[in-house]
């Protein structure tokens, strides 16, 4: 891809990559994307935008605003945007401040995630289900993802305390801390710090996946929903005339980690659009 200087003011340039119309594009803003990594090049990302006509900035503010709420099955009736940000009077105050980029898209989703309403249980502070600790339940720190095994000769139990053995090809074994092959041990450099997990608070929720239809696609999809630790409860697949329509029921934590989930399997190849489904 072509990289392109935009001067934003004299004698200070940024280097970004360039847009199809030939300018920075708003969806490097998005971090969940990534696509941008320092908040130097955030800045003067901007900056450029700030400089563009008012009324653009309102229209474009308000589409992407408009976009996300619906992707994400909320009505702006539901929510007081206004009122979650009092620095801005007005809701085009908001709009235009969106879309030059002064405030983000994830920013205005995280805080819709603090708000607690009684019209969609995704925006309830205290979710309603919790899952169970179990002995798979163990949080390695420093590392993410490791295959954990509960060790038979001391069958460590929620409550007890534990340490983590480094093995040779099967991840990390967790031990009761009195163990005596523990106490025994004398190669202590593979012995790492772990403790329980603790109970995650899940709604489930529906999805619905519209794409054109290729191989490894459900793959792709789920390796994001494992990257973000999402379970999947259910999954239905339809394809006709070479296009899928792909019905998840997944449990997720709130509303700022479903609008993650959803722009980054929007953002897969032949996806053409993603959105919550909601009863009714």
């Amino acid at each position: 891809m072509v990289t392109l200087n935009y001067r934003l003011k004299t004698g200070d340039q940024v280097q970004i990559l360039t847009a199809k119309q030939g300018g920075p594009s708003r969806d490097w803003l998005n971090t969940s994307l990534g696509l941008v990594k320092t908040q130097r090049a955030r800045s003067k990302i901007r900056q450029w935008f700030k400089i563009q006509d008012y009324e653009q900035n309102l229209t474009q503010g308000k589409v992407l605003l408009e976009k996300e709420l619906r992707r994400l099955g909320i009505s702006e009736s539901e929510v007081n945007l206004v009122g979650l940000f009092p620095e801005y009077r007005v809701i085009e105050d908001l709009y235009v401040a969106l879309g030059c980029g002064d405030i983000s898209l994830g920013r205005i989703i995280n805080k819709l995630s603090e708000i607690n309403r009684d019209k969609d249980p995704l925006l309830v502070v205290k979710p309603a289900t919790e899952t169970e600790n179990d002995k798979d339940a163990v949080t390695v720190y420093g590392l993410r993802g490791i295959l954990t095994n509960i060790a038979r000769c001391c069958n460590p139990a929620p409550g007890d305390e534990i340490v983590g053995y480094i093995t040779r090809g099967r991840g990390v074994t967790i031990h009761r801390k009195d163990c005596p092959n523990m106490l025994r041990i004398g190669d202590n450099e593979r012995l790492i710090r772990v403790t329980w997990g603790q109970p995650q608070k899940t709604y489930p929720v529906s999805i619905e996946v519209r794409a054109y239809d290729r191989q490894g696609l459900m793959g792709d999809i789920s390796s994001i929903l494992s990257n973000e630790g999402i379970n999947l409860i259910e999954v239905n697949l339809k394809v006709n005339h070479n296009q899928s329509v792909i019905h998840l029921v997944l449990e997720v934590k709130d509303i700022a980690q479903l609008s993650r989930l959803l722009t980054r399997i929007e953002n897969l190849p032949n996806v053409l659009e993603t959105h919550r489904i909601k009863p009714g």
